[in-house]
């Protein structure tokens, strides 16, 4: 498995909020998808509120 920085945003009540995740995945399209996973369960947000910016191995 590989470590993979996920950078984006998603919409909140202030705007939208930045954030780095670290996340360890087989691949940038498992990162990809764990990361919006994850957002949406954390914060409640539905995928077309959460915009990854991008994806990188570290």
């Amino acid at each position: 498995m590989s470590q993979f920085t996920v950078r984006g945003r998603f919409r909140s009540r202030d705007g939208y909020r930045t954030f780095n995740k670290e996340i360890e995945a087989e691949n940038e399209n498992v990162a990809r998808e764990y990361a919006l996973s994850r957002f949406g369960s954390e914060h409640g947000l539905k995928r077309m509120q959460i915009e990854l910016d991008e994806v990188s191995e570290r």
